[in-house]
């Protein structure tokens, strides 16, 4: 499996890069902007783009569907719960003085549960609702994409329309923690860390 992100964006959002070693098929998580890097690391890659998948639907981590499904012809996913929130991005980034362009619609929505198949690589969606109503996680082998979900030593903000920290614990608790404790979690802002060191140290979840 091939792993590489880059933070993107206003907001500096970590895009992940996912791809399949044999078949160079990839997917693309939350492209938050900066699309010519995004399609440059592609091509250093020699990858192809098949999917395009955003763990939630706030403005900052979707601001380059749009450019990249230009570019690539890739299809957009999303959890349905999210649906609404992706068609208010503009709106939303506007409030903070921030540009961004309106998403094309998904092509598929998802409800949780669902393995995606992309080359030999399969994707496991987490639905862990709680920073937004249709916030998910994507399991890839021994590596876990968590969105806002969870980051090193802190969890998704709950202030925002849709947020509620009960849910956020809770999504945790039920999908994240019972991961092996060496299972790497890649978050959508900040550097990287394991489920086992969450477990110890994240003030929020001891």
């Amino acid at each position: 499996m091939i792993l590489e992100s880059l933070p993107t964006g206003p907001l500096q959002v970590n895009c992940y890069i996912v791809g399949c070693e044999t078949t160079r098929k990839a997917v693309v998580v939350d492209p938050g902007g900066d699309v010519e890097q995004i399609l440059a690391l592609v091509k250093k890659l020699n990858l192809q783009v098949q999917l395009i998948i955003n763990t939630h639907g706030h403005f900052d981590h979707v601001g380059g569907n749009r450019q990249l499904i230009e570019a690539t012809g890739a299809e957009l996913l999303l959890h349905e719960k999210d649906k609404d929130l992706l068609a208010m991005a503009a709106q939303h980034a506007a409030v903070y003085g921030l540009p961004t362009k309106l998403s094309p619609e998904p092509n598929r929505l998802l409800v949780g549960g669902e393995m995606i198949t992309v080359g030999e690589l399969v994707f496991k969606v987490l639905h862990t609702p709680g920073h937004s109503p249709g916030g998910i996680c994507l399991l890839i082998e021994d590596q876990v994409i968590v969105g806002d979900t969870l980051f090193a030593g802190s969890i998704g903000r709950t202030d925002l329309p849709g947020g509620n920290h009960q849910q956020l614990i809770e999504s945790i608790q039920a999908h994240l923690l019972p991961l092996p404790d060496a299972t790497v979690a890649h978050p959508g802002h900040g550097p990287a860390t394991t489920i086992g060191r969450e477990k110890l140290y994240n003030p929020f979840l001891t």
